[in-house]
C-alpha cells in the first residue's frame, strides 16, 4: 500500500433527480444505484466502491432528501440525516439545468447543522446547460447559496456524469478530504449491497420505465426467492428469481400489468437483462403483482417491505 494511502465514506445529497444515482454509477464505473428520470427513485443507501491505487473511495447513494408527505418519506430523510453524519465528506448536488429553488435551500440549511464534515458543490448535468454563460451563472449562484447558508464549501466543481465530464477530478476532489487509512473492503468489490437488494432495485427500475403519472413512486418489489435450477448442466446454470411488485391501488396495478401482460412482459424482459449482466448468469425471472393498500402510509406494511 503507497504511502498517503486514503480511504472514507462519501455521500451525494440533493433534491430528487438531481442526477446523484448516476454519478455513484460513473465514479464507480458500473451500474450499482439505479436511475430513473422519475424523483425519488432511490430507496435504499447503496454503497459503490472506488478503488483507485493511492485511495478507496466507498460512495453512499441516499435518497433524494424532500418535504415528507408519507411516513415512508420521514424514514427516507431520517436515512438520509444519519448518512451524514458517518460520512467523511458531502457532496450536494444541483443540477445545472434549474434554477437554484426551494427545495435546495431546504436542504443547504439542513447541511449547514452539519459543521465538522467538508461539504463539496457538484453541479451535475452540465451537459444539459444551455451554453457556458448559464452553467457559469450557475455555479455563481451555488457559492451565493453557500454564503447565504453559512456553508464554506471545500470545491465548487460543474460534472457531467453522462458525458465523462470531469468525473475524474471530481473523485480526486473527494479523495482528497478522505483520512489517511488502509483500505476498507478487499479489492475488486464494486458494492456491498446484497445481490437480492440489487435485483430488486433493478426490477422496480425496468417497472418505472416509461410509466405516466398514475404510477408514482407507490411501488415497491420485493425478491421472495433467488435459487440455482436444480439439474441443470454445470456449464448452463440457471437462476430462478421470484419476485411481487406492490402496489397501494387496483387501478395502479392494472398499469404496471397492462393490457394482457403486455407490460409486465417488457419489465420482465428489461429487468431480466440487467440483472443477468449484474449476475453473470442465465435467469429465469417470475413477476407478480400485488395490492398493499396505502403501504407508505402503514409501519406495519413498510417494515414487511424493508424499510
Amino acid at each position: 500500500m503507497p504511502e498517503g494511502y486514503r480511504a472514507g465514506f462519501a455521500c451525494f445529497v440533493g433534491r430528487p433527480n438531481a442526477g446523484k444515482s448516476t454519478l455513484t454509477n460513473a465514479l464507480v464505473g458500473a451500474k450499482i444505484a439505479i436511475t430513473s428520470g422519475r424523483p425519488q427513485t432511490t430507496r435504499h443507501t447503496v454503497r459503490g466502491i472506488v478503488h483507485r491505487p493511492d485511495a478507496q473511495l466507498v460512495l453512499v447513494d441516499t435518497p433524494g432528501l424532500h418535504r415528507p408527505r408519507t411516513l415512508l418519506g420521514e424514514r427516507l430523510n431520517d436515512q438520509v440525516r444519519a448518512t451524514w453524519a458517518e460520512v467523511d465528506v458531502i457532496g450536494f448536488c444541483i443540477p445545472a439545468d434549474q434554477k437554484i429553488g426551494p427545495g435546495d435551500l431546504y436542504i443547504a440549511r439542513q447541511l449547514a447543522e452539519v459543521r465538522r464534515t467538508p461539504k463539496i458543490a457538484i453541479v451535475t448535468k452540465t451537459d444539459a446547460a444551455s451554453g457556458k454563460q448559464a452553467l457559469g451563472e450557475q455555479l455563481l449562484e451555488v457559492v451565493e447559496l453557500g454564503k447565504e447558508v453559512g456553508i464554506e464549501w471545500a470545491d465548487v466543481v460543474p460534472v457531467s456524469a453522462i458525458a465523462g465530464n470531469q468525473v475524474g477530478l471530481l473523485a480526486d476532489l473527494l479523495v482528497a478530504q478522505l483520512p489517511l487509512s488502509p483500505p476498507l473492503y478487499p479489492g475488486g468489490e464494486l458494492t456491498d449491497e446484497p445481490e437480492q437488494v440489487m435485483v430488486g432495485e433493478l426490477i422496480r427500475e425496468a417497472a418505472l420505465e416509461g410509466v405516466r403519472d398514475e404510477l408514482p413512486h407507490s411501488l415497491a418489489v420485493t425478491v421472495e426467492e433467488m435459487l440455482p435450477r436444480k439439474g441443470r448442466p454445470k456449464d448452463k446454470p440457471l437462476l430462478d428469481v421470484h419476485a411481487v411488485l406492490y402496489v397501494e391501488r387496483q387501478s395502479q396495478k392494472a398499469i404496471v400489468i397492462g393490457s394482457g401482460g403486455s407490460r409486465l412482459r417488457d419489465v420482465g424482459t428489461r429487468a431480466r437483462r440487467q440483472i443477468e449482466a449484474l449476475l453473470g448468469t442465465s435467469v429465469f425471472l417470475d413477476l407478480h403483482v400485488k395490492v398493499a393498500k396505502d403501504w407508505q402510509r402503514d409501519p406495519k406494511q413498510l417494515q414487511r417491505l424493508g424499510f
